[in-house]
């Protein structure tokens, strides 16, 4: 094979593009990335990191000393004024109850995962800086024009800041958001339904600081957010997606958005940060085409109400990762790659499903604000609030796992951040994923599991622990969290699961 630039290149440089380069470069790829803009953007993005995605973050050692202390329960008089704030027909609740999280405006009452609450920009800087560590070689100013890919690699024109140039990787993965330029120009399609609203999140500064009551508020025409110190706001109009959202947002159209829902000739006196949004939902017919393959944004788009994007497309970055390098190193055959589409491509269909049921309940009007009641009753009852929490935050998700490996109540679900103790001392489960291998523990299943997986010593960590509440005897964990095999499984499984997920430990397919 003819020179490569890399063996994997990763279009796109936000914080999921950062993340695959990572998880791939974790096992000795090589690995480029290629992004349009010459620095991080710092206009107003996710403002925080959810559910599923903390737990990402904890098994890769990223964002360790950000995270707040656990909110308090919500007392039963907080629960009341939730209650009460949604009976009311001109307000939702303000922001003053830590650790609530909401789906359509209505808040979950449920505060034990807190959310980690940092800007988007500062978990790019982290990941930034892993990547550099990692040996990433991140290339800013560099806009990819051309995709064409053969059977043996994929070339891509590439306009950089000293003019254009060719460069071939075995793998290409388009991280470039909604709009990706890596899915156009490979043929993708990319079908589901336009956007109804138009809407604004700024950090601006007004005449008068008590034009309105802080807090979320519905209004006839749609949605207005007024938080205090320093000036936060959010305004959503039912009245169709933007006509030009590429064009300058002018500081006169976010004030009249501001002025039309507040029901006030408020005066916008400074915009620091402003940005535009819509809620159209689509997504790719497919994740993988041949050898490019997409991620985050560029794979699906939708509103972003509960913060779905980010931790969606960390979910993805976390379950394509390994298996790019497993196929990169020559372990596995690329057949592995389709099931990045199998397992993720129904997440990304029901995360717009549950979209789109969110916006149609925010909008204006008494049947919505009937169905909005009866809704919020069956909030306040815990298993309700349970579920929908978990739909919300990604945490039902699970795997098909292959007839090999159904042996017990965890396999295809994520594993518990067990405690446990090893030869050296105490430690977490998540700890023993920093290396982004996989994982086969040891909690008294005995000699033989370990033996069998002695072959995959050089992509597998075998752990021998105890563990006070241990699930099983013994767990097979996939890089990505996922349990792919645990006791009562016989050898015979335990084999077939290692050999399905982490090929066959005497090929090396790169040399037949």
């Amino acid at each position: 094979m003819a020179y490569l630039d890399a063996q994997v290149a990763v279009v796109g440089a936000g914080p999921v593009g950062l993340m695959l380069a990572c998880e791939v470069a974790l096992h000795g790829v090589s690995v480029v990335v290629l992004e349009r803009l010459p620095a991080i953007e710092w206009r107003p993005k996710a403002e925080g990191i959810t559910g599923r995605a903390i737990d990402i973050m904890d098994r890769r050692g990223l964002m360790i000393g950000v995270t707040e202390a656990p909110a308090a329960p919500l007392t039963s008089e907080q629960q009341d004024r939730i209650a009460e704030g949604e009976r009311r027909p001109d307000s939702l609740l303000p922001k003053a109850f830590p650790g609530a999280r909401h789906f359509a405006t209505m808040f979950l009452l449920r505060p034990e995962s807190p959310d980690l609450l940092v800007p988007q920009q500062l978990l790019e800087e982290d990941l930034a800086r892993r990547a550099a560590d990692l040996g990433v070689e991140v290339r800013r100013g560099h806009t990819v024009t051309g995709v064409v890919q053969d059977d043996d690699r994929v070339c891509l024109d590439v306009e950089g800041p000293d003019g254009p140039y060719r460069m071939e990787a075995e793998w290409l993965a388009g991280c470039d958001g909604g709009r990706s330029v890596v899915r156009k120009l490979s043929g993708i399609a990319f079908p589901g339904t336009d956007g109804v609203t138009a809407g604004y999140r700024a950090f601006a500064e007004i005449d008068d600081p008590e034009f309105h009551l802080p807090g979320w508020f519905r209004k006839d025409g749609g949605l207005l957010v007024y938080e205090e110190g320093p000036p936060r706001f959010i305004t959503l109009e039912f009245d169709g997606p933007p006509a030009n959202r590429d064009a300058p947002i002018t500081l006169e159209e976010f004030q009249e958005s501001l002025r039309r829902l507040s029901g006030t000739k408020v005066t916008v006196t400074e915009v620091k940060k402003i940005t535009r949004f819509t809620d159209n939902a689509r997504q790719a017919e497919t994740y993988r085409s041949g050898r490019v393959l997409l991620v985050g944004d560029a794979a699906h788009v939708h509103s972003h109400w509960s913060g779905p994007g980010l931790r969606l497309g960390l979910g993805d970055a976390l379950n394509l990762g390994w298996k790019l390098a497993a196929v990169a190193r020559g372990w596995c055959h690329e057949d592995l790659l389709d099931t990045y589409h199998s397992e993720r491509h129904p997440i990304g269909e029901q995360t717009l499903e549950i979209q789109r049921a969110s916006i149609a309940l925010m909008r204006p009007g008494p049947y919505v604000d009937a169905l909005r009641r009866l809704l919020t009753e069956l909030l306040l009852r815990d298993e309700a609030n349970r579920q929908l929490t978990s739909l919300v935050d990604d945490l039902h998700i699970s795997y098909d796992m292959g007839d090999l490996s159904l042996t017990g109540p965890l396999v295809g679900r994520y594993s518990p951040d067990l405690r446990l103790r090893c030869a050296d001392g105490p430690v977490r489960l998540a700890e023993l994923q920093r290396t982004g291998r996989a994982l086969l523990l040891d909690l008294g299943a005995g000699p033989e599991p370990r033996a069998l997986a002695e072959p995959w010593a050089d992509r597998i960590d075998v752990v021998t622990a105890e563990c006070a509440e241990a699930p099983a005897d013994a767990l097979l964990i996939r890089p990505d969290g996922f349990v792919a095999w645990s006791t009562p499984g016989d050898p015979a499984s335990l084999r077939g699961a290692l050999t399905r997920w982490f090929g066959h430990p005497d090929r090396r397919l790169r040399d037949e």
